[in-house]
């Protein structure tokens, strides 16, 4: 039988170990609350508001997109240099006014009794003035006045100074150019040139807005990674301050602790490495948008969710809109067309040169009437008159002339204009190509776009039930662990599974959005399909 003093030993020994298991208990209650909460998400919530950064909304990120994205302004820039390009190819086909003036001062010597003087001096002042008109046939139409104004010492000049007027409409039409072909060939290719930069501009701002969305939504995916990921770095915290007590009132080993500790350490990485990501998606979208956080702040943060619900076409019928709106394939067609003209035109030019020369004018002639004496007779002209008059009897054609004629070029070598057309049918070839080699491309990215938001919301619920099933394995290992029955080892195990889910998750939630954005971008704006 046992002493009254040894049993008193052993109930001072238990009440002890009971006190001792009360305060753990009491002390750990708190800390198995912050591991795993009730609510995770209210807890996600909670860090995600104490997040610091300038709220950008989605709409202010691509109004200033479309302000400042230097690819934008490139695109605008080659927009107005196509435009100016068929203003100059257009003013070929404007009409426009000459006016050239020679004056010429001579004094030659005579031998010759009917020059009128020893030394023979003029004095003639010559001007031609007028229009001239290119026509898309290839003619060129000159109309022009000619003057020529006299002064002289002749003895025997009647009229000084003596007015001499000459009006002319003179055309010029090849025959073997191939008229509007050749006519219009660089006018053509401008428009051509110039549909093509409009729609690479319209395009490009197309694919600055779908940039700016997706980079939008990775900076959403990237705070909320950042959240979770500082979740999981506190309830590690409490994981090793729980571990710690356990380890203190003997209930686990020294490995649990340690295993504990270097779960946290990698979380405290973890944490690092997200917030640097974090931070560099903000760049990105500074970068595109061209502007910075607000002063004393290091990121922006998106204030907008991306979208749940979008509508899913046929695949069949995606295609045909991307094939018939998408302008990167509208501006390959009008490459190919500008290449077609060229082409046609030095086919033409390559032959011979045959031009019909056809002119019609008039002349006159007037001037101050002289005496000329010669031997005893006096002399004189019943001519005279004003240059006016001189200008007026040509413009009426009192004195008409006319001329046609035909003028023939033909290159000794025909390696020229051969060469030239073979290097058009080749840059053809090449650009028909590129257009093939778009179209398979877009075909392919509309195709893979579609599946991703086919499959868009099944994979968001999947990713959603992994979220929950890894927070249940996490609950389930804490309530284990303290039970004894599971190691600090498993719940880092856990915590890194958990921390997976809720990553992926983040990636599935804006990953449909994202595939939105691109057909979007794809179709030039055709999606969504009405």
């Amino acid at each position: 039988m046992r002493s009254p003093v040894f049993l008193e030993s052993r109930a001072i020994t238990a009440l002890r170990h009971l006190c001792f298991l009360l305060l753990f208990f009491w002390l750990a209650y708190p800390v198995q609350a912050q591991v795993q909460p009730a609510n995770p998400d209210s807890a996600l919530q909670v860090i995600l508001a104490s997040v610091q950064g300038t709220p950008l909304s989605f709409q202010d990120a691509l109004g200033l997109a479309v302000k400042q994205a230097p690819e934008l302004r490139i695109a605008n820039a080659g927009s107005k240099a196509a435009q100016a390009v068929v203003r100059r190819e257009r003013n070929a086909f404007e009409p426009r006014l000459f006016f050239t003036l020679d004056h010429e001062n001579n004094r030659l010597p005579t031998a010759s009794f009917f020059a009128g003087a020893p030394i023979l001096e003029t004095r003639q002042t010559m001007t031609q003035t007028g229009i001239r008109v290119a026509l898309p046939t290839g003619a060129q139409i000159e109309a022009a006045i000619n003057t020529v104004s006299l002064r002289t010492n002749s003895n025997f000049a009647f009229l000084n100074p003596q007015y001499t007027t000459l009006g002319t409409v003179t055309v010029r039409q090849p025959l073997m150019s191939g008229f509007f072909i050749s006519g219009r060939r660089d006018l053509d290719k401008a428009h051509t040139d110039l549909d093509a930069a409009e729609a690479r501009r319209d395009q490009t701002s197309l694919t600055v807005q779908a940039e700016v969305e997706k980079k939008y939504w990775d900076l959403y995916a990237a705070t909320r990674d950042f959240a979770v990921q500082q979740l999981l770095r506190d309830n590690a915290a409490a994981l090793l301050q729980e571990a710690e007590l356990r380890a203190a009132a003997g209930l686990v080993g020294p490995s649990q602790v340690a295993n504990a500790r270097v779960f946290l350490a990698d979380q405290e990485l973890a944490v690092l490495d997200r917030i640097e990501a974090l931070d560099r998606v903000s760049d990105q979208l500074a970068t595109l948008i061209g502007s910075r956080p607000a002063s004393g702040q290091i990121r922006f943060l998106a204030v907008d969710e991306p979208p749940s619900t979008f509508p899913v076409a046929p695949v069949d019928t995606l295609l045909k809109k991307a094939m018939a709106s998408n302008l990167d394939l509208f501006a390959g067609k009008k490459d190919i067309e500008g290449i077609e003209i060229l082409r046609r035109a030095t086919k033409w030019q390559s032959m011979p040169q045959v031009d019909v020369v056809g002119t019609i004018g008039g002349n006159g002639l007037a001037g101050v009437a002289q005496q000329v004496i010669f031997g005893g007779d006096t002399l004189a002209t019943d001519r005279g008159g004003s240059i006016s008059e001189a200008l007026n009897q040509s413009l009426a054609r009192d004195y008409s002339n006319w001329s046609v004629g035909v003028e023939v070029t033909i290159p000794i070598s025909i390696f020229g204009g051969s060469g030239e057309t073979a290097r058009l049918h080749a840059e053809r070839v090449r650009a028909e190509e590129r257009y093939v080699a778009t179209a398979r491309a877009l075909e392919e990215q509309v195709r893979a776009t579609h599946r991703e938001l086919l499959h868009g919301r099944q994979r968001l619920e999947v990713a959603r039930i992994g979220v929950d099933a890894a927070q249940e394995q996490v609950r389930i290992g804490l309530i284990e662990f303290r039970n004894g029955r599971s190691t600090a080892f498993e719940l880092v195990r856990l915590g890194a599974d958990l921390a997976v889910a809720q990553q992926r998750y983040s990636q599935e939630l804006v990953r449909t959005a994202k595939a939105a954005a691109t057909l979007r971008q794809l179709t030039s704006g055709a999606y969504p399909v009405r």
